[in-house]
């Protein structure tokens, strides 16, 4: 007996074996149906977390968010950064849903300067570390923020120049095509 004649475990019948130069499966596999993370599924469980000794019931989504929030006051940069992104983001999509947003601003106004809050959220940084009265610069990122938040509104030579000053590495920042004040 030939092992090809005689159908059995491990030898299929000839007639539906798969034929020479042809897939098994000429579809494939659905395109993008493992391609994205399932971030809605994870990020919209409730957890719960603990604020000043109370507990309470959050999304996901919300305690990381408010956990990226603690680690930029803290000081991460990168972590501020990435909570500025997110709470902009959610903005976004609030005033895309038509809902009313609310901006609320706070400014305390105490003696001396904002330096103490610049350096640790990696907003500024100092020229040099080692000397108390040194220049401080603001973080090419955060100046790009501001002016997206501009809108519509353009700045004068005297304001750009300021900025251009006040910038670590001025050459970093994508300027808006307006800005004539070469960095």
């Amino acid at each position: 007996m030939s092992r090809t004649s005689d159908p059995g475990y491990g030898n299929p019948p000839a007639s539906s074996r798969f034929r020479k130069g042809r897939s098994g499966n000429p579809n494939g596999r659905p395109k993008g149906r493992h391609s994205r993370p399932p971030y809605d599924a994870v990020l919209g469980q409730m957890v719960t977390i603990k604020e000043d000794g109370v507990e309470r019931r959050v999304t996901a989504a919300e305690a990381f968010l408010l956990y990226m929030t603690k680690r930029g006051l803290e000081g991460d940069g990168t972590a501020a950064r990435s909570a500025m992104v997110a709470i902009e983001d959610a903005r976004m999509a609030r005033k895309g849903n038509g809902e009313a947003i609310r901006t609320i601003v706070v400014r305390m106004v105490a003696p001396g300067s904002v330096n103490t809050a610049l350096r640790p959220l990696r907003m500024a940084s100092k020229l040099d570390p080692y000397r108390p009265t040194a220049r401080i610069m603001l973080e090419p990122w955060l100046v790009e923020k501001a002016h997206s938040r501009l809108g519509g509104r353009r700045l004068s030579m005297r304001e750009q120049e300021t900025i251009v000053r006040a910038t670590r590495t001025p050459r970093k920042v994508r300027w808006p095509d307006w800005w004539e004040v070469s960095p």
